[in-house]
């Protein structure tokens, strides 16, 4: 599993990004492991979403250099080996379960038989074996969530980027997910949310909080509330803040 851990999956050096003159993230760097689980935390506006966009290669970065599995991206071809769960659901709501899982999975380039076999496992992850036949559109938000949960999941993807993916979900399915999230991590395979659910954060490996678009603190949740010398991630992330706003301010 160290040896794993070795390799790098994502990397994210002296990244600025925005569009036209509005600078969205200034100054970013980051480095993702193979195996690791990684927490984008900050605030709406923040630039999380910017950030998850660039490294999947939605956006070409303004300045700096955004590598995935060795690869600089943009990288179409890279595509296929990434799990996405945007923070919007795109279902097909005329479509069953079933039906947009099988859809999604052919897109991705999986062959049939291992849909069969892919789409139960994705959607017990999530509880939805029962609801597969249904159609989206009697879905509720929760279930819609669940089953976009299912189709970042569906392709046993290298890399799985997963943007507030457990919004609307129940405190009980959450620790199921994370369960299994933790089990995807310990086969070498690299995870990547953003959240603002503090008991998510605290379940990643390593923690990147944003605020107006600079990263304000890094590290593995127990080292930085040991170094900010406070008690919780939340505390951390304001504390961090009031820095941030101070230093602003003395600049």
């Amino acid at each position: 599993m160290e040896v794993l851990k070795m390799a790098i999956t994502i990397q994210v050096s002296n990244l600025q990004q925005g569009y036209g003159k509005t600078i969205v993230l200034k100054n970013i760097n980051l480095t993702v492991h193979n195996g690791e689980i990684l927490g984008l935390i900050g605030p709406s506006g923040a630039g999380k979403t910017t950030l998850v966009s660039t490294i999947m290669g939605m956006l070409t970065p303004q300045k700096g250099t955004v590598t995935v599995m060795g690869q600089r991206m943009p990288n179409r071809k890279l595509l296929a080996k990434i799990g996405y769960m945007a923070q919007t659901d795109a279902l097909y709501s005329t479509l069953t379960a079933r039906e947009n899982l099988n859809f999604f999975g052919s897109m991705q380039g999986i062959a049939s038989d291992k849909l069969k076999t892919q789409i139960p496992y994705a959607a017990n992850i999530v509880n939805l074996v029962p609801d597969l036949d249904k159609y989206v559109k009697d879905y509720s938000g929760g279930m819609k969530r669940r089953l976009s949960l299912a189709i970042a999941l569906v392709s046993d993807p290298e890399l799985l980027i997963l943007d507030e993916p457990t919004v609307g979900i129940d405190p009980e399915l959450r620790q199921q997910i994370w369960a299994e999230l933790h089990n995807i991590a310990d086969e070498g395979k690299t995870i990547l949310l953003t959240t603002h659910v503090m008991e998510d954060a605290e379940q990643s490996d390593q923690l990147m909080m944003i605020r107006n678009g600079a990263a304000i603190a890094q590290g593995t949740p127990d080292q930085l509330v040991k170094d900010y010398q406070v008690k919780t991630v939340e505390e951390v992330f304001l504390k961090a803040g009031r820095m941030q706003d101070e230093n602003n301010r003395n600049d």
